[in-house]
């Protein structure tokens, strides 16, 4: 196994200050572009096109770490070209978080993106039983309590819905709780087995990102036109598109780094500030632009919420 690399404070509290805004502005806009937009873009390509930002990012930031062309040519080379096995490893976290992407979009263009974050806080659990059963590690007894009140909150919020007042299109939320549910399993399972991979060499985490985004292209790519093939052939794949869907392109391929980064080198502590925060900006902007209505009873759950993820480190 390989060790853990040490960072600076101030690294993590940079990581960690991204992470939220990213988090929080790539889930209200994403909401956004999915129901006030009147030509609605097609959302496979929208992940597709992440994939390819990240990829591009990936063998840049590879570029600087190698130190010239030479040996980014040779890494390449011997760690995609030359190495299979890896990548075939790789492709399994790419295919699911490609499907966990996607459930974001359609999670999104059916719940408010305050309901959305708390929901999908649920990836908590998951990924606390995957890191049991996967690493083999254990948790304590109070993060076992903090994963079952979380579960009770989520279901509170399930049968309470808030209610948005200005979208454009017609809702169904237990689709949109349903596409929660898939890419809640998907980014706990996924982000431990990436974890695993991840931890258990000495390969650069920028190698091990390319190889993962190079399968992540051939998937989505495929998913584009399984899913929406005709109308990308009749309309063009990038029908819909307005400077806000780049930005929020922009936002998943920010965060997805960030994310490898996060379990590259950060614990679970800075996973849960930044969480919570991100709920907070959420909720507030899903207010002042959705017009959300909040019960008391989800503005409780949203503060529980708040104080075991920043009490707690699963």
């Amino acid at each position: 196994m390989a060790a853990r690399e040490n960072v600076s404070l101030v690294f993590k509290l940079y990581c960690l200050l991204v992470m939220t805004l990213v988090a929080a502005a790539y889930t209200v806009l994403l909401r956004y572009t999915r129901t006030v937009t009147t030509e609605m873009y097609f959302s496979t390509t929208a992940v597709c096109v992440a994939e390819v930002i990240k990829l591009l990012l990936s063998v840049v930031i590879l570029a600087k770490e190698t130190g010239n062309l030479s040996r980014l040519f040779t890494s390449l080379k011997e760690n995609v070209l030359g190495s299979p096995v890896e990548m075939l490893k790789l492709a399994v976290p790419s295919l699911v978080y490609a499907l966990q992407n996607n459930m974001a979009f359609v999670a999104l263009s059916n719940l408010d993106a305050a309901v959305y974050q708390v929901t999908y806080q649920l990836k908590i659990p998951c990924t606390a039983l995957c890191t049991v059963l996967m690493l083999n590690r254990s948790l304590s007894k109070l993060q076992w309590l903090s994963v079952f009140i979380l579960c009770g909150g989520v279901t509170l919020v399930q049968y309470s819905p808030a209610e948005a007042t200005r979208v454009q299109i017609e809702q169904n939320h237990w689709l949109g709780f349903g596409a929660v549910a898939v890419a809640v399993l998907c980014s706990g399972f996924a982000g431990v087995y990436f974890e695993k991979v991840l931890k258990s060499s000495d390969t650069s985490l920028w190698v091990r990102n390319i190889q993962m985004y190079i399968s992540g292209i051939i998937v989505t790519l495929a998913g584009v036109f399984l899913t929406d093939g005709e109308g990308v052939l009749e309309k063009g794949f990038f029908y819909g598109y307005n400077y806000l869907v780049w930005i929020v392109v922009l936002l998943a391929s920010v965060g997805g780094l960030y994310t490898s980064v996060v379990v590259k080198y950060t614990d679970n502590i800075m996973k849960g500030f930044s969480a919570a925060a991100a709920i907070v900006i959420s909720t507030i902007a899903s207010v002042l632009l959705f017009g959300l209505q909040i019960s008391m009873l989800q503005f409780s759950y949203i503060s529980c919420i708040l104080l075991f993820l920043n009490d707690t480190q699963v």
